[in-house]
């Protein structure tokens, strides 16, 4: 069985604190993902400066190979020590995922991730050794499609001191809470934003400490496929259609002329909807056998601004309402964000004469542009990412 992985995570800043003293590390390997939440001690400036070190060290150290022992050891003597508290640096959750299954969990003084599978709390037997006198605890073991994994910073677990709560959330609140959205929803995002946003209200708006969630789904590969430009010479039409639909997965062709060649090669018929409710971006159509046709650059362009927020965790419940519209450039975000794994895209050269047309608001010729931005965009969200050019 081969495994991929849905990340996403949401940070809240310490009320008054520009800087968040949490940080997430995601490192995609050949052969597995990885992720890393380091808690800075204390909040500010000298909080984030201690979890960024510790969330490069232990990320640049995994990456080359290097076992936890050494990595716990370079921590704890590379980070200074706290002069008031005489303790160390920062804590850290590490989930390294491989693709073959197997799993590698291992946390210093972060509060024990949720671990969600068949619809219920797994208490994964770990177990505890000593390094450098600090405590780590360490769980090996083998996923399974939409296991659930959330590791977290103290800060969630204090929500609601002192405010709403007495004792603060605990852990197991936490957990209930976060097993109650799984059954509401599949997506990484959205969970790390309804668990985020529990964090905020049970704070007052006003977050006591830095408060990070990182959500890991583990799914099956899925792929999304684009075709959009015509090809330079239009005899390759029916090359690029052919390879375009003998891909397994969700087929999406944007752009008006290249709808036409599809529906032409597929001897289909295009029917564009009349139903739309964003004057600012074009009606979506469909083609028999097709799960999705835009129209090209402009809804590719509003697709990349929505793909632009979520790469920068600018996901929240505007973001979400954004992502759900019923217009083609959401549709076409929300399935590369939630529904893909691997992006396939089948891009024509040929240059649109529509394209010429000076008086739009940015140079057309931008459709190879945008491809470029999709591409890099996609891969920083954790996608694998072919172009094939025609």
């Amino acid at each position: 069985m081969s495994v991929c992985v849905d990340i996403a995570w949401k940070s809240l800043n310490k009320h008054n604190e520009e800087l968040c003293g949490d940080k997430v590390e995601v490192l995609h390997t050949e052969d597995s993902d990885i992720v890393i939440l380091a808690d800075g001690m204390g909040s500010g400036v000298k909080a984030n400066i201690l979890a960024t070190l510790t969330s490069k060290i232990l990320g640049t150290m995994f990456l080359n190979g290097a076992e936890i022992e050494s990595c716990v050891e370079t921590i704890a003597r590379t980070l200074p020590i706290c002069q008031v508290r005489k303790v160390a640096y920062a804590t850290f959750s590490i989930l390294q995922i491989s693709h073959d299954g197997s799993a590698y969990l291992v946390e210093f003084d972060n509060p024990s991730c949720v671990f969600v599978r068949d619809r219920q709390i797994v208490d994964y037997p770990y177990e505890e050794r000593f390094i450098e006198d600090k405590k780590i605890r360490e769980y090996r073991f083998q996923v399974q499609i939409n296991d659930c994994f959330v590791l977290m910073s103290d800060g969630v677990i204090y929500a609601g001191v002192g405010e709403l709560l007495n004792f603060g959330w605990t852990w197991k609140d936490m957990a209930q809470y976060t097993l109650k959205c799984t059954k509401e929803t599949l997506s990484a995002s959205r969970l790390a934003a309804m668990l985020s946003q529990a964090c905020y209200d049970l704070y007052g708006e006003k977050p006591g400490d830095d408060t990070t969630v990182a959500v890991v789904r583990v799914i099956e590969r899925r792929v999304v496929n684009i075709f959009t430009g015509p090809p330079t010479d239009k005899e390759d039409d029916e090359q690029l259609v052919s390879d375009f639909m003998k891909c397994e997965g969700k087929k999406v062709v944007c752009g008006g002329t290249s709808a036409n060649i599809a529906a032409r090669v597929l001897k289909k018929e295009i029917v564009t909807s009349v139903n739309y409710a964003d004057p600012s971006v074009p009606p979506t159509a469909s083609i028999e056998g097709l799960d999705l046709v835009t129209e090209g650059v402009l809804t590719l362009g509003k697709a990349l601004g929505i793909l632009r927020k979520y790469e920068q965790d600018e996901f929240d419940e505007e973001f979400f309402n954004e992502l759900d519209a019923d217009n083609g450039a959401s549709k076409l975000a929300k399935l590369l964000i939630e529904e893909c794994t691997d992006l396939n895209l089948f891009v024509g050269k040929a240059l649109n004469p529509a394209h010429q047309n000076s008086n739009l608001p940015f140079d057309l010729s931008v459709r190879m542009n945008l491809v470029e931005q999709l591409k890099d965009c996609a891969e920083k969200l954790g996608k694998t990412v072919k172009v094939k050019y025609y």
